[in-house]
């Protein structure tokens, strides 16, 4: 039988990675507002509308509440008291997030900045059930090297400290107001209970191995209690409750196969783990993960409404929420093609489509997205999420080119849903392939630490394994296979072109790492202590001289002798994470041995690009850039 060449129809850049209609909707306390994020001037903005007394809403009716047309605002929450909107927003990606308050009793009135302290980061912001009126706010307002625990008056501004950081500490305080200190210690996280200076207690410490970010924790509405997630004698995650007094462990539910999902911790963006009831602060479900996820609930009522709720669409359920009353319910949909966001009203049993946040493009014309299982070489599964052309089929057409995606992180992972970056490739005729090699979270604990001194090594092993998976499945031409990756996939395509040149015939780094041990010392001072479980337990620290050698010999900036392939590289100017100085110093390096490599620095971003002209001019040059090397469609 003769194979032809699958046909593939663009998606535009512009329908991709422009804003989407509507967005991250949230329901306020009372019931009666309904927020959610749509577009002014090209960003994002905040936009509230009032649901009639029989759950109806009129999204055209909406009114904007905030009006930045520089960046987009991303995040919004109501508070306890219905009239406030809080939102997060930082300066070109320089990650010095500020808390801005929406009054909405007066709405000709300008936001208001609350933490207005230049250079400061907020690092963390949450609600208390014992603080009515106030959040909960980390922040390193008096000395950039300490961040504090302070609680902010949302009406008044007002901020008191309540625990001073430093030497790694973080705080959080229960609804009893009582304080509570996690110190990073040679073991792992150590939870003590009271002030520095004062009498202390240590309640209990978690394994630094298992929790390379620290504990996912959350106090309990009681303030007797904290949720986490603990292993056991297992290998996968699960939800339990530590008793604050006697240290006693109580698992609460277990998945299986599934762990608690902890994806939140690094991209608080994501839905939590935890589905609390909006009035008590009952913990009424948990979320699991795998290559899809699974909600347990953990009360009667909440079964109920989620029978309700995951019929509403054949998604992921994500967020989930109600007002104060549970008869209001909003459901946001994962789906790799179509997703969508609802409104139930659990009195009536009815339920209201809100929107689709990318309405304007048909879910047929997007490939769907599959979960298989890569074996790597030395017996470690490796899920990995499959995305082919539409219409290919490996027996009826001649392999594709292939677009080899690692996520960043690493102690993160790709998800079952929309990205946005997939489909653009594949519906350029690429296969993508995005793998969730050794160390990525949510796969249980072995393969999570089967990442430890694996950097540069057994990691970069997972991925060649990926690719032929792939060429031998029939998804990709061996002779046009590409590397795209940001962050920690930025320096996995590093890596790639560096320990295995000839695999490659094309790769494209956004803002990726290329010396571990300068972009380990480039990291805010406040946040160093933390890196001991996690990039020092896993490759090393550059305070070691030791380490610090073994560092320099998995960095790229070493071995770029070894590099063919042509290269192009995005960078943010504002990038604290990764420096524009690591970037500027492999192309020139590389250009000095006349390599081809693109480079292109975007002064108004950071780490994370997220101003839409600016994803569509990186998305149209890669493409262009990956079509010359490769031969897929510009």
């Amino acid at each position: 039988m003769t194979r032809s060449p699958v046909e593939s129809q663009p998606v535009s850049v512009e329908d991709l990675f422009a804003p989407p209609e509507r967005g991250r909707p949230s329901i306020s306390p009372d019931g009666r507002w309904l927020a959610f994020l749509a577009p002014w001037r090209t960003r994002l903005n905040v936009w509230v509308v009032e649901l009639d007394d029989d759950g109806g809403v009129d999204l055209d009716r909406a009114r904007r509440v905030t009006a930045d047309d520089h960046r987009p605002v991303i995040d919004h929450r109501w508070t306890d008291d219905p009239r406030y909107l809080l939102y997060l927003q930082d300066d070109d990606g320089d990650e010095n997030h500020h808390v801005f308050r929406v009054d909405l009793d007066d709405p000709d009135a300008d936001a208001v900045d609350l933490t207005p302290f230049p250079g400061a980061r907020v690092w963390e912001m949450v609600e208390v059930p014992g603080l009515p009126g106030s959040v909960v706010v980390s922040l390193n307002h008096v000395d950039p090297a300490r961040i504090d625990l302070c609680e902010l008056d949302v009406g008044t501004g007002e901020l008191t400290v309540l625990a001073e950081g430093g030497d790694g500490a973080s705080w959080f305080v229960t609804s009893r107001r009582e304080l509570y200190e996690v110190t990073v210690t040679e073991a792992g996280w150590e939870l003590r209970q009271g002030l520095p200076g004062g009498e202390r207690r240590v309640v209990t410490t978690f394994a630094g191995d298992d929790f390379p970010y620290g504990p996912m924790t959350r106090p309990a509405p009681d303030g007797a209690g904290l949720w986490f997630g603990t292993y056991g004698d297992h290998d996968q995650l699960a939800p339990a409750r530590l008793d604050l007094a006697t240290g006693e462990v109580t698992e609460l539910d277990r998945h299986p196969t599934h762990d608690l999902d902890t994806i939140s911790v690094v991209a608080p963006l994501l839905p939590s783990p935890w589905i609390t009831d909006r009035r008590t602060g009952e913990l009424i479900g948990v979320r699991y993960s795998r290559e899809r996820q699974v909600i347990h609930p953990l009360t009667p009522g909440f079964a109920e409404v989620l029978a309700a709720l995951e019929g509403l669409a054949d998604g992921d359920l994500g967020a989930v929420s109600s007002d104060g009353s549970g008869r209001f319910w909003l459901a946001t949909f994962a789906d790799d093609r179509d997703p969508s966001s609802w409104l139930y009203d659990h009195a009536t049993g009815r339920a209201r489509l809100l929107f689709r946040p990318l309405g304007r493009i048909d879910p047929e014309a997007l490939p769907p997205t599959r979960a298989v299982s890569v074996i790597a070489r030395d017996g470690l599964e490796l899920p990995t999420y499959l995305t082919p052309p539409v219409g290919f089929d490996p027996d009826e057409h001649t392999p594709p080119p292939l677009v080899l995606m690692p996520h960043g992180g690493p102690w993160f992972r790709d998800l079952w849903s929309l990205d946005l970056q997939t489909q653009y490739f594949a519906t350029r005729g690429y296969t993508v392939l995005r793998p969730q090699f050794r160390g990525s979270t949510g796969f249980g604990r072995r393969h999570m630490q089967a990442a430890i001194g694996e950097f540069a090594g057994a990691m970069h092993d997972d991925l060649v394994d990926a690719v032929e998976w792939a060429v031998t499945a029939g998804y990709a031409d061996p002779a046009r296979v590409a590397i795209f990756g940001g962050s920690y996939g930025g320096y996995a395509t590093l890596v790639g072109v560096t320990v295995t040149p000839h695999l490659f015939a094309a790769a494209v780094d956004y803002v990726g790492v290329s010396d571990l041990a300068a972009t380990m010392r480039s990291f805010p001072e406040a946040v160093r202590p933390g890196l001991r479980h996690n990039f020092h337990r896993y490759v090393g620290d550059p305070d070691v001289p030791e380490q610090e050698a073994d560092m320099l010999a998995r960095s790229p900036i070493t071995h770029l002798d070894r590099v063919e392939t042509p290269l192009m590289i995005f960078q943010g100017a504002n990038d604290v994470r990764v420096r524009q100085s690591e970037s500027d110093n492999v192309v020139e390096r590389l250009r000095a041995r006349g390599v081809e490599v693109a480079y292109r620095v975007f002064a108004d971003e950071g780490h994370a690009f997220v101003n839409p002209e600016n994803l569509m001019t990186m998305f149209r040059e890669a493409g262009e850039f990956l079509a010359r090397h490769l031969g897929g469609r510009p």
